[in-house]
Order: C-alpha cells, then sequence, then structure tokens
C-alpha cells in the first residue's frame, strides 16, 4: 500500500532523513520508532506532502505521490493525525470535524461522516458545541483523530498519538487505534511508547540519525536488543 524508497529530506544544509525506506501493508500497522531528533515526524511530513524531498521515492497504492500537494494526498486516501493534535481551538467541536469534511465530494456525504464521528466518540459528541481548545488533552487527541478519519483515509499516519496524554487516556487511544486496524485501516505509527506500539504493530522501522537502523516484524524485534540499542541511539 505505502512504500517509501531511498527517501532524503533536508532541512536547509542539514540532512535530516538519509536513504529510508519505509513500508506499510494492507490492513497493517507499521511503527516507526527512535529517539528524539530521529526523523520520525520528518518521514510522517514528506509522505503528507508537507516537506519537500530531496530523493527518493513515495508510492501509494502504487502511484508516486512524491512531491504532491498536501490536500491532494488527503484525497487519495492518506490521513494524518499530526504530532500535538493542533485542533482548531477557536472552533467548535462540529466546526472542526465540518472544516475537514469540506474535502468530500459532496456536503451529503460530509454530514453523514460527522454523524458517524459523533456515533463512534460519545465524548465528542457531547462536547459538540464546546469550542475544541477547552477540551481535555485526551478529548482533543480523540477529535484530531476524528477529523482525520472524515477524509475516509485508507492509511492514515499517526505522530505520538498517546503524547502528553495521562495513562487512562493512552490505554483508550491505543484501544481506538486496535478497533481501526480490525476494520482494516492501514496506518504509519510514530510513538514513543515501545511496547504498545510492539504490541499492536505487525512491522517495525527504527530511525537513528536519520537512517533505518533496524527492521523487521514486531514479533522478531520485541525480544531483541538491537531495537533496544537501536531506539536509545542519538
Amino acid at each position: 500500500m505505502l512504500s517509501v524508497t531511498g527517501l532524503d529530506v533536508h532541512y536547509g544544509p542539514v540532512h535530516a532523513l538519509k536513504g529510508v525506506d519505509i513500508a506499510v501493508a494492507p490492513g497493517s500497522v507499521t511503527a516507526l520508532l527512535g529517539a528524539n531528533g530521529a526523523g520520525k515526524t520528518t518521514a510522517l511530513m514528506a509522505i503528507a506532502g508537507a516537506r519537500p524531498v530531496t530523493r527518493g521515492a513515495i508510492r501509494f497504492d502504487g502511484r508516486d505521490i512524491t512531491g504532491m500537494r498536501a490536500e491532494d494526498i488527503i484525497r487519495l486516501g492518506i490521513g494524518v493525525v499530526p504530532e500535538g493534535r493542533r485542533v482548531f481551538a477557536s472552533l467548535t467541536v462540529e466546526e472542526n470535524l465540518a472544516v475537514a469534511g469540506s474535502l468530500a465530494a459532496d456536503k451529503a456525504v460530509s454530514a453523514a461522516r460527522r454523524a458517524a464521528m459523533m456515533e463512534r466518540f460519545p465524548i465528542l459528541a457531547e462536547r459538540r458545541t464546546q469550542r475544541a481548545g477547552l477540551l481535555s488533552g485526551g478529548e482533543q487527541q480523540m477529535l484530531a483523530i476524528a477529523r482525520a478519519l472524515m477524509a475516509a483515509p485508507r492509511l492514515l499516519l499517526l505522530d505520538e498519538p498517546s503524547l502528553g496524554l495521562a495513562p487512562l487516556m493512552v490505554d483508550r487511544v491505543f484501544d481506538l487505534i486496535a478497533e481501526l486496524k480490525a476494520e482494516g485501516l492501514a496506518m504509519l505509527l510514530v510513538e514513543q511508547n515501545v511496547p504498545l506500539s510492539l504490541e499492536i504493530a505487525d512491522r517495525v522501522a527504527v530511525l537513528a540519525n536519520g537512517r533505518v537502523s533496524v527492521a523487521g516484524t514486531a514479533a522478531e524485534l520485541g525480544e531483541s536488543e538491537a531495537i533496544r540499542g537501536a531506539y536509545m541511539a542519538a
């Protein structure tokens, strides 16, 4: 479904990603792990069309999407849940979802998707008229995921979905990820919580200094010292 090969990304003179290969199979979860500054978020931004690519190719369903505009990538079926949630704080919950649904083909489809999100996330239904900036961190994360799902993606990019959340809400977020996986949604997950990532993922790639230092199935790497050493690398 997603194939990233030889990906290079620069921030000015800084070579942030160096020949990175990542793959996500249909209906599966690939976890992208690594220490802070390893290049995880940069990789997601490049895939999502939010960061220019210096070299390499990004293919989705066999189509080269390298350098494509972010809104066009969303229309193709890739949703993004950014780090830090980034909800529209001054808009209500329902308005956040309406904005996300504006890419839908027609208003009826957008309305149906909003209704589905309210059913899936009862807490959002309760807060539908509340400004998103007044939600708790966990509620904002649910809204960020619901907003990404409004585009009916076939691949979801999740950047640190448990960051800054209380343990109970972390469990709820990963329960939701498990539900989405069971429904057949493919995901590329960037996450600092290694045990939970290994539990949910089918495959794992670990970034260190902008390169994939170790990769394989979660079962292969779960008990390996290699993943611990690569994850701790600066």
